[in-house]
């Protein structure tokens, strides 16, 4: 067998690959024997059909086989022996094949990309000086007892804190809002809609103009919509809403004591305050951990260049795409809308592909270097633990895994968290002041 190999360009290779005529024909006859052992022919018993008959009535059946077999063998043998760490499947492309004389053919292949391993021990990240502050622990107990809030009706002019009951209609240039987003029914008009007057929700600038305003009260509020606002056909544009406040109502907190702890299964205000600080100190181990691992993984990405093969950099490009897709559904966009910006949408689903992709390739050398494996006990715990989390039975969780070729997915992503589990343990990590948190 003979076998060259022609570099077309960065991760793409043309293997040509020559397999001698006697080594053909010996397959030819082989396999026309395996035939003739199996063949049923009109007047013969089974297996006694003469040669020439057997290859006329299956000629085109012996010869696939032929070609299979030999293609299969031959170009396994050539990947280990110009060792070519191939991706995917080969484009292949016949040449020469017949009985009497060699067969030629072409695979047109996609190999991982070739590049040597930085430094990756000693890599450095920053680490803020943080521990559990009272003010994390007032903003915890508080995040608490707005779970439990009530609100009762007022008949003074509403604050800041408090909640306007409106019913409204919306206009832009004078027609409703549906001529220009179609979708956007609940802007258009509303009836008894709940808005917090402290201007962090809903649309921007709209709550502040309905301060001191008392029930029974009608305004006109006039709104510019921003550039990142949920339906696109609205950005840019000037709306003026109609509106009439029905109720004001004030937020009533409960009190910080044994009552509340015990309404979130504590036995006591002190119980409470000690499961709320480990919460909050796990909470600042795992922020501190996810901050130190972006970092190291920036730092190996910035110091090393390669060239990326462009079917796995589609794949995963398609992947992201996908996941924002899937994402803008839920957040209620529609077909059209994302159909409207699919360029946008390909563009930064691109970007962010070729970086993961590249993390992938190094992560993985990483680990073959340094010999990280991962073991079937492991992957069936993850396997568990996804299964408890989506609430679906183990076996059918295993199956819908199998159909998506999930079980090398979970394989991977434990590799790569092991590979960065060694870059942190050997990491040069700088403890640095804690940036104020905003009040």
């Amino acid at each position: 067998m003979n076998v060259t190999v022609e570099n077309l360009a960065p991760c793409k290779k043309l293997v040509r690959i020559e397999i001698e005529a006697q080594q053909v024909d010996e397959t030819f006859d082989s396999v026309t024997k395996d035939y003739q052992k199996q063949a049923a022919l009109p007047g013969f018993r089974p297996g006694k059909a003469p040669r020439d008959m057997v290859i006329k009535k299956y000629e085109q059946d012996i010869n696939q086989e032929v070609k299979r077999k030999l293609t299969s063998d031959s170009y396994r043998k050539a990947l280990e022996e110009k060792k070519l760490d191939v991706l995917g499947y080969p484009d292949v492309e016949d040449i020469q094949f017949g009985r009497g004389q060699s067969l030629i053919y072409a695979a047109t292949v996609e190999t991982a990309p070739e590049f040597e391993l930085p430094d990756y021990k000693g890599l450095p990240a920053k680490q803020e000086a943080r521990t559990v502050t009272d003010e994390d622990m007032t903003r915890a107990l508080d995040t608490l007892r707005q779970q439990q809030v009530s609100f009762n009706t007022v008949e003074r002019a509403a604050q800041t804190t408090d909640i306007a009951v409106v019913n409204y209609t919306g206009t832009v240039d004078g027609k409703p809002i549906t001529e220009f987003a179609p979708t956007a029914k609940g802007l258009t008009m509303q009836q008894n809609f709940w808005v917090e007057l402290d201007g962090k929700t809903f649309i921007p600038g709209f709550a502040e103009q309905l301060l001191g305003a008392k029930a029974g009260d009608k305004r006109t509020v006039n709104v510019d919509f921003p550039t990142d606002f949920v339906t696109p056909q609205l950005v840019g544009k000037k709306g003026v809403y109609e509106v009439e406040v029905v109720e004001v109502k004030e937020k009533v907190l409960p009190a910080l004591d044994d009552a509340l702890a015990q309404s979130f299964g504590a036995e006591s205000l002190e119980k409470l305050r000690e499961g709320v600080r480990k919460d909050l100190e796990v909470e600042l181990v795992n922020t501190r951990n996810k901050s130190t691992r972006q970092q190291l993984i920036r730092a190996l990405l910035d110091r090393v260049t390669f060239d990326l093969p462009e079917t796995a950099v589609a794949q995963e490009t398609k992947n992201v795409v996908q996941d924002i897709v899937r994402e803008n559904h839920k957040r209620g966009i529609t077909r059209d809308l994302i159909e409207q910006q699919k360029e946008q949408i390909y563009s930064a689903a691109a970007s962010g592909a070729k970086e993961r992709v590249k993390v992938s390739f190094l992560l993985q050398k990483i680990a073959e270097k340094e010999e990280i494996k991962v073991g079937q006990d492991e992957i069936a715990q993850r396997i568990g633990n996804m299964a408890a989390a989506y609430q679906i039975p183990p076996d059918k969780f295993i199956k819908d895994l199998q159909k998506r070729n999930g079980i090398v997915e979970i394989y991977d992503q434990l590799m790569n968290e092991k590979v960065v589990d060694l870059l942190q343990a050997n990491a040069k990590i700088e403890e640095v002041p804690a940036a104020v948190t905003p009040a």
